[in-house]
């Protein structure tokens, strides 16, 4: 009975095999080989006690937690060179027994936390050649004890799980090549007491933090486990922040150095260390002193220069580090920004600038203008709102009586969008810092402010509302007291006044000079018509006296019946008849003298051109001149 039962149970095990497979049975295990069988997905009748799954060189494009379900004795797994782009969730959550999972060659772009959930024993993970350009953080945690060989190889990684990777003491071999990795976190492999072979090559590293496991060497008894390091194919930036890896001494690798200019090019290990130096910080360029207003941002700048690129700070009055949070930002480049600003962020600002040569300071000094505020308020805290700081001040102004019989401030050549505003020098009592305008319009309750230096006294306003009226106050601002203190601010005088209305073009003027630009050019055509008939007059001239002598008709006699000839009596002399004038009968003005027609018809059309020209712009386009001495509006 002994044979016809174990044909019966090979019989029952060549049936489990999928048509397309090759099952083998090795030393009581069982083999499934689908390689190059063109499966567009993983055959669903694989014996499920399959130690050893090939299913190379396909063209499976996913997987999921039904394709391995119950092969909880499967021990390798091959998927390379397949098309793989998602993997499930728990995909492989029932292979407690894997040892080996080969993944390479795919077009996985990313692995989730549960993608590779399941295989606690996992020692081989082999992702190479995909396109990966994130792995979640948590992607590694099931065989973070188990883990002897990783491969991230030519994929599109600038991060990986460091945190994950750093806490594998069983790991062997890691294996970084060829991705976009910029960085490594310091202390990134200090844990990892077992790995022998680290391969960075061709990243984007210029640089490398020290490590413990870099310093091993190749003393076996220094380490258990001595390490091969390779990072050649990397923009090295050799100053010295690498020192200490030029002194590892490791003269049969050929990295090379990137910058600065005069190293590039030149073998890492075969410079001296001497010329691996740094420069120490030095502040380019600063905000010296800045002044707000009350409310508005402001923006402190400073600029570093060094190698490598110093890291800048920020302290503020109160001595403490500035950071980020939400009235203040600091950003990396060394500008420090202050959303809204109020009194308490007066004061000195530090900037500082350091890297490993050193550091640099300066000083920055900002001041905050407090808002003057009216004594007739209506608001809550007796501060009027920001539309009426300019009515609330005008109406003081003329309850103090401040207002005299020749007003203070004065708003004159107003336009339809301008209005010159002017005061007079010696106004205020005290020293004056700068001045301070404010206005509003019927058109829009905003108000709006203008800082105009103390040496001043003439300010023209544009961009104005046409046809629309406006309350403007003037204040000095005095030096002497701190910005909070709300007496330092004098108001000096206010003002009433409306733009004109709006308007419409100059069509009679465009139409004019349209035509005028005609004239002149029918008139060019003409003058260079008369100067080519001119021209060609003088030529002819010249032709005929070259040629033969004309007769001369002084000695001809009359003709006779055939009697003698009279004898001719002598002639006087006749002189040459006068030579005619031109004609200068046409009523072209006073030229200066009888010119050809070209000429006084071209003067006589200039002048009317310019006399039409500028009789229009006269009367009806005529703008707002202003002397050199005013200052045009700027926005503060």
């Amino acid at each position: 009975m002994a044979p016809p039962l174990l044909l019966l149970l090979l019989a029952s095990g060549a049936a489990a095999c999928p048509l397309p497979c090759v099952c083998q049975n090795l030393s009581e295990s069982l083999s499934t080989l689908c390689a190059h069988r063109g499966l567009l997905f993983v055959p669903p009748n694989v014996d499920r006690r399959t130690v050893e799954l090939r299913l190379a060189d396909n063209f499976i494009q996913a997987l999921g937690p039904p394709d391995f379900r119950n092969m909880t004795g499967l021990v390798d797994l091959t998927l390379s060179r397949n098309a793989i782009t998602r993997i499930g969730a728990r995909a492989f959550g029932d292979l407690e027994s894997l040892r080996s999972l080969h993944l390479d060659g795919n077009r996985l772009v990313e692995l989730g936390t549960g993608s590779l959930r399941g295989p606690v024993n996992l020692q081989h993970l082999i992702l190479s050649g995909n396109q990966l350009g994130r792995i979640a953080p948590g992607a590694f945690d099931d065989f973070l004890d188990s883990l002897e060989d990783l491969d991230l190889s030519y994929n599109n990684l600038r991060q990986v799980p460091w945190a994950g990777i750093g806490a594998m003491p069983a790991l062997h071999t890691l294996n970084l090549d060829h991705n976009l990795i910029d960085a490594l976190p310091p202390g990134a492999f200090a844990q990892l007491s077992q790995l022998s072979r680290l391969d960075l090559t061709s990243n984007r590293l210029a640089t490398l933090a020290p490590d413990p496991l870099f310093s091993r060497g190749r003393d076996a008894e220094a380490s258990p486990a001595p390490l091969v390091l390779s990072f050649s194919g990397n923009p090295l930036h050799c100053n010295c922040e690498l020192l200490w890896l030029r002194r590892l001494a490791r003269p049969d690798d050929l990295e090379t150095c990137a910058s600065p200019p005069g190293l590039a090019g030149r073998y890492f290990w075969a410079v001296p260390e001497g010329e691996f130096s740094c420069e120490p910080p030095l502040i380019a360029r600063h905000t010296q002193r800045l002044w707000v207003l009350e409310g508005q941002r402001a923006t402190l700048r400073c600029r570093a220069l060094g190698d490598p690129a110093p890291t800048m700070h920020w302290v503020g009055p109160d001595d403490r580090l500035v950071g980020n949070s939400s009235r203040a930002r600091a950003f990396p480049n060394g500008t420090l920004e202050i959303g809204v600003t109020g009194s308490g962020d007066a004061g000195g600002y530090t900037c500082i600038a350091t890297n490993p040569a050193g550091e640099a300071t300066a000083r920055v000094e900002l001041r905050v203008l407090a808002l003057p505020h009216g004594g007739n308020s209506s608001t809550e805290g007796g501060r009027p709102g920001p539309s009426d700081i300019a009515a609330s001040a005008r109406t003081a102004a003329e309850g103090e009586g401040m207002l005299e019989s020749e007003p203070a401030v004065q708003v004159t050549e107003v336009t339809a969008t301008s209005g010159l505003v002017s005061w007079g020098p010696g106004r205020p009592a005290g020293p004056v810092w700068m001045f301070q305008i404010q206005y509003n319009s019927s058109e829009d309750e905003t108000l709006i402010y203008r800082i105009v230096p103390a040496s001043s006294h003439h300010f023209l306003l544009k961009h104005l509302v046409p046809g629309a009226d406006y309350d403007l106050c003037l204040l000095a601002l005095s030096p002497a007291a701190g910005p909070s203190d709300l007496t330092a601010t004098r108001l000096l005088g206010c003002a009433h006044f409306s733009t004109l209305p709006a308007t419409p073009l100059c069509h009679a003027l465009q139409a004019h000079v349209l035509g005028g630009t005609l004239t002149v050019a029918v008139g060019g055509v003409l003058v260079a018509a008369l100067l080519v008939f001119t021209v060609a007059l003088l030529v002819r001239g010249r032709g005929a006296g070259n040629g033969r002598l004309p007769l001369k008709l002084s000695h001809v006699q009359s003709q006779t019946n055939g009697g003698p000839s009279p004898t001719p009596k002598a002639q006087p002399p006749r002189s040459p008849p006068p030579r005619p004038q031109r004609s200068c009968s046409l009523d072209l003005g006073d030229t200066g003298g009888c010119y050809g027609y070209a000429r006084r018809l071209g003067g006589a059309w200039a002048r009317r051109s310019h006399s039409v020209h500028g009789g229009l712009l006269g009367a009806g386009c005529r703008g707002v001149g202003g002397s050199a001495e005013r200052l045009e509006e700027s926005v503060v």
